[in-house]
């Protein structure tokens, strides 16, 4: 597999970095991850030595520009396995490219009536873009049932689609249960009745293998910031057929081959048509980094390892008495509280022992409809995190009891 310690020495915050006297304990990934030096010094290296506008300038100093950023987007290509790099856009990041499907492709493509189908365990970046969108077009927004664990079925999805059903758009990994969607075959079942499938792929595409092609996804969002690259910088994946047929949601410069005063407007083929103004050069070409990093150690490795943690972790929790977990077979985050203990304040006791989890309704908002609780704690692990880091956790986990007892004396 791989050497975790060996790993961890890529990683600057995690050497000799404190919090409340005691060493870091990062396990808010889910939220965002560490960076290694890789992409450290691969950002510094465009700013120091050749920050350059990109596809702008006729001169040495502007090609070499071209050439990275361009070179980030053929990484991508390869690491989600899309049949060509003009499918892929640089964005912001998830909650940008989200935006860009449902306003850019679901404005012009939905009319009164037709159904968008989502969970209530959706991030707010794949909830609310898609209220507005139904607002303005007279659409509906339908719920896909959950499982009595909180899975996303294909048997649900089956029961949930209409004839009038046009897109369906959910997580590949949820952020707050970390279920595994079936995307495969609730694509192949889309497909046969002409919905499109978008996928939020924010908790997926830095955990596991991403093959678009093998999935058959229509559009995958994913952002650089979890995955070990720069904040400010994702990607939309779309199949080349309906990036063309979507609208740009801004336009200025880089997006359009000509204009003119009567405000006739030929728009670039894509990406470029998406990427209008100056875009975010050193976070490409850092994403670009550490992709390359992720791709060295292997997504298998790195998922295995995970799954390995997670185990690890869910057995000893499962040992405590005073501990509500509320995914305990799922892949991703683990999502619990304390209990007795509201989730923040058993959130600052993590934090006085340096250890850094996540705390309230982590962005999705509706899925307390079916959890019953109104906010939880997050657990969420990266393949730098370790086992003696996880007994470190449990411990503290021990004293929720002893943080009750002060309380309340």
């Amino acid at each position: 597999m791989f050497d975790v310690y060996q790993v961890r020495k890529d990683f600057p915050m995690l050497n000799g970095k404190t919090m409340q006297g005691h060493p870091l304990i990062y396990l808010d990934n889910g939220a965002t991850t560490l960076k290694p030096q890789i992409v450290i010094d691969s950002v510094c290296d465009y700013l120091t030595n050749y920050s350059g506008n990109a596809h702008r300038g006729d001169y040495d100093l502007s090609h070499e520009v071209d050439e990275h950023y361009e070179k980030s987007r053929e990484i991508v290509q390869q690491f989600i396995n899309a049949k060509r790099k003009e499918e892929i856009v640089f964005t912001s990041g998830s909650t940008d490219s989200l935006n860009m499907v449902a306003y850019g492709y679901g404005l012009t493509h939905l009319q009164q009536d037709d159904e968008i189908l989502i969970t209530v365990a959706e991030h707010a970046s794949n909830t609310l873009p898609w209220f507005d969108v139904a607002r303005i077009t007279g659409a509906v927004v339908h719920y896909i049932d959950l499982d009595e664990t909180g899975r996303l079925t294909l048997e649900n999805v089956k029961k949930a689609v209409t004839d009038k059903t046009k897109v369906i758009a959910v997580a590949q990994v949820t952020n707050v249960l970390g279920y595994q969607a079936p995307m495969q075959e609730i694509c192949d079942f889309a497909h046969e009745r002409g919905i499109v499938v978008v996928v939020d792929g924010a908790q997926s595409v830095p955990h596991q293998v991403t093959d678009v092609q093998k999935t058959d996804i229509d559009f995958l969002a994913f952002s650089g910031h979890k995955m070990c690259g720069p904040t400010g910088i994702g990607v939309l994946y779309g199949k080349y057929e309906l990036l063309k047929n979507m609208q740009p949601t801004r336009l200025g410069g880089g997006s359009n081959s000509r204009y003119n005063s009567c405000g006739v407007v030929t728009l670039k083929n894509p990406p470029y048509r998406f990427e209008a103004g100056t875009p975010h050069i050193e976070g490409a070409i850092g994403l670009g980094a550490a992709i390359q990093y992720l791709m060295g150690i292997g997504m298998d490795n790195i998922h295995r390892y995970e799954l390995e943690l997670r185990k690890y972790c869910i057995e000893k929790m499962q040992q405590l008495d005073n501990v509500d977990i509320y995914n305990p077979d799922s892949q991703g985050a683990i999502a619990f509280n304390i209990k007795g203990v509201f989730s923040q304040d058993a959130a600052s006791l993590f934090n006085s022992y340096g250890i850094a989890i996540r705390a309230g309704q982590h962005c999705a908002k509706i899925l307390d409809e079916f959890l019953k609780v109104s906010t939880t704690l997050r657990a969420s692990f990266y393949f730098y995190n370790t086992k003696e880091e996880i007994d470190a956790f449990i411990e503290v986990c021990k004293k929720g009891d002893d943080f009750l007892d002060a309380f309340f004396k």
